[in-house]
C-alpha cells in the first residue's frame, strides 16, 4: 500500500524486459529484498539491492498493462517506498495496481505552477470523478477538470520539481491509478444490477 507522495525519483539503469534496475542512493537504503515499492507508480518486489541500486523483475501481465515496457536506460521514475504502520497518509490510498495507460497530452505552466493533460482509455471513465483523486505514475493528484477522454491536473511547484514530472514531455505514456474507493463503489453498482446515468 502507497499514499501517492514520490519519495525519489530513481534513474533506469539496465532493463532487459524482465530484470528492471534502477539507481536510487536513498530509497536503497530503506528498504530490503522483498519489499514492496512503487515504480513509476506500479508495485514491485525489491530482489536484489546494493550500490546505490534496486532491482525488480517484471513479468509479462505486469509489461501488458503498464507503460514500464518502454522504459530505457537513463529514464526517471518516481520512487515510492510501502507505507509502514504509523505512517502518514499524506496524498491517498494507492496500491500500484495500474488501471490504465494514458498519454500527456499538454504540460504548461500558470504562474508558479503547471497545468497537465492526461488522455486515458475508455475503460477507466467510470472510475474518475472531478476533484476526485488519480495517481499519474504514482503521484497523487486531484483532478481539476474532467472530459470525456481527458483530465486536467494542477501540479504545485514541490511536485513539479520532486518528481518525473519535471522531465515529462507530450505523448509520453504514464501509468494511471483510479481511487480505490471509486472502483469499490462501481463493483457493488454492478453487483446490484443498477446502472450509472450521467
Amino acid at each position: 500500500m502507497f499514499t501517492g507522495i514520490v519519495r525519489e525519483v530513481g534513474t533506469v539503469d539496465t532493463f532487459d524486459g524482465s530484470r528492471l534496475v534502477v539507481a536510487s542512493p536513498e530509497t536503497v537504503a530503506g528498504v530490503a529484498v522483498g519489499d514492496s515499492v512503487s515504480v513509476a507508480g506500479v508495485c514491485l518486489t525489491v530482489v536484489e539491492t546494493g550500490d546505490g541500486r534496486l532491482a525488480f523483475d517484471v513479468v509479462p501481465e505486469t509489461l501488458s498493462r503498464t507503460a514500464l515496457a518502454e522504459l530505457e536506460p537513463g529514464d526517471s521514475v518516481n520512487l515510492e517506498p510501502a507505507l509502514r504502520v504509523g505512517d502518514p497518509l499524506g496524498g491517498h490510498v494507492v496500491q500500484g495496481h495500474v488501471d490504465a495507460v494514458g498519454r500527456i497530452a499538454d504540460l504548461r505552466p500558470e504562474a508558479d505552477c503547471h497545468w497537465l493533460t492526461v488522455t486515458f482509455p475508455p475503460t477507466v471513465t467510470p472510475y474518475l470523478v472531478h476533484k476526485g483523486s488519480i495517481a499519474v505514475d504514482g503521484i497523487s493528484l486531484t483532478v481539476a477538470r474532467l472530459g470525456a477522454d481527458r483530465f486536467d491536473v494542477q501540479i504545485v511547484p514541490f511536485t513539479m520539481a520532486h518528481t518525473n514530472l519535471s522531465r515529462a514531455q507530450v505523448d509520453d505514456p504514464v501509468n494511471l491509478e483510479c481511487d480505490m474507493i471509486g472502483k469499490y463503489v462501481a463493483r457493488a453498482i454492478e453487483l446490484a444490477g443498477l446502472t450509472l446515468k450521467g
